[in-house]
């Protein structure tokens, strides 16, 4: 499927769907941006039944700072509209496809019974 680009008007369409969801947030020019985009992007050939997607976050500063995104790179990982991990920096590839196998493991209906969404008020 390879890795398609978000901004602030389909982030949360996309991140709300089912399956998982590996958001990668990067900036063309930083070196450690550069040099986890190519881990990223290999990841999505190999993962073709997963959604990887990237935000450029000096296009999408907005976006960014709503997520809580301080620095890029920063990665973010969605299952069924969960966000189940954020983490700034780059991972190497071997880390990458742990955390891929782990999320896929994840227990969801144990995940939302520890971490219910929060009441919203009107």
């Amino acid at each position: 499927m390879g890795t398609e680009e978000l901004s602030g008007r389909d982030f949360a369409a996309v991140t709300a769907a089912a399956g998982i969801v590996l958001v990668d947030f990067r900036d063309e020019a930083s070196g450690s941006s550069r040099a986890f985009a190519a881990v990223f992007d290999d990841a999505a050939r190999r993962h073709p039944d997963l959604r990887f997607a990237r935000v450029d976050v000096r296009a999408e500063p907005e976006l960014a700072e709503a997520v809580g995104v301080q620095r890029a790179p920063s990665l973010m990982v969605f299952r069924d509209g969960v966000p189940v991990f954020a983490e700034p920096g780059w991972l190497p590839a071997d880390s990458v496809e742990l955390l891929i196998a782990t999320v896929r493991q994840l227990d969801m209906a144990a995940v939302r019974a520890t971490f219910p969404e929060p009441v919203r008020r009107r």
